[in-house]
């Protein structure tokens, strides 16, 4: 049986999402404690040791990624819970985190939940995707991303983004170190890179600009690495007249 903690400072929500499970996951889930704070969700989830937990982003004495950084280890599911669809959920959806908007719909927090029965496992580097997200939830700069596959989630420097290419609903970025392909599409991914290093060229590539070095008569950026990638003629001029 899965030990699950709620931590949300609404009631109604902390009921809601008893009530769901109780419905729908009573053979699976078993809710053992429920916290308004801070504070209370970091002793319960010390004292319950819980498998699952539902985190709030806003709650009292701080945010749900304060519990997170706090905590040395980090051996649970988590599903984040949140009133706002802003850019640190776009950032929880690239570390491939788990989240559910408020309020909550029904067939996304059974398919959650899924995911979470599934995936249960211990994965410590879900403290990385939940600081890049928190960075973005305070509105600061960023120089890293957190990218999950199947296999891991990988710890990327903007710097090392040579270039990004979409397939469909897939996006790979190419780095200086490795090539990472994620579940997630472009426009995804543009939406969290820096407009004043990263340039959308064409429809399915993003360019590092510090990485280019020169323009075809092909139509093609020329990038340090000896790769090409290339340019839309809807957008050529805008292109050149940026970086040239």
């Amino acid at each position: 049986m899965i030990k699950a903690l709620i931590i949300d400072d609404e009631k109604h929500v902390r009921d809601q999402i008893k009530d769901r499970l109780a419905d729908q996951f009573s053979q699976d889930i078993h809710v053992i404690d429920e916290a308004p704070s801070v504070a209370e969700a970091l002793t319960k989830i010390n004292i319950h040791e819980p498998d699952l937990v539902f985190l709030d982003i806003d709650i009292i004495g701080g945010t749900g990624f304060e519990v997170i950084e706090r905590l040395e280890e980090v051996n649970f599911q988590l599903i984040f819970i949140t009133g706002f669809n802003d850019q640190a959920i776009k950032a929880i959806r690239i570390g491939a985190l788990d989240y559910l908007l408020k309020p909550i719909d029904d067939e996304e927090f059974s398919n959650a939940v899924n995911r979470a029965i599934k995936a249960f496992k211990n994965d410590d580097s879900i403290h990385d995707a939940v600081d890049v997200a928190n960075q973005f939830y305070n509105g600061n700069h960023q120089n890293k991303i957190v990218l999950r596959t199947l296999e891991a989630h990988h710890v990327v420097y903007l710097e090392d983004i040579i270039f990004c290419k979409s397939d469909g609903n897939y996006t790979t970025f190419n780095t200086t170190k490795e090539k990472i392909m994620i579940s997630k599409p472009l426009k995804l991914v543009e939406s969290l890179l820096n407009k004043a290093v990263f340039l959308r060229c064409h429809q399915s590539y993003v360019v590092n600009t510090s990485y280019v070095t020169k323009y075809t008569n092909e139509g093609c950026l020329v990038l340090k690495n000896g790769e090409e990638v290339p340019v839309a003629s809807r957008r050529k001029d805008a292109i050149l007249k940026r970086l040239f």
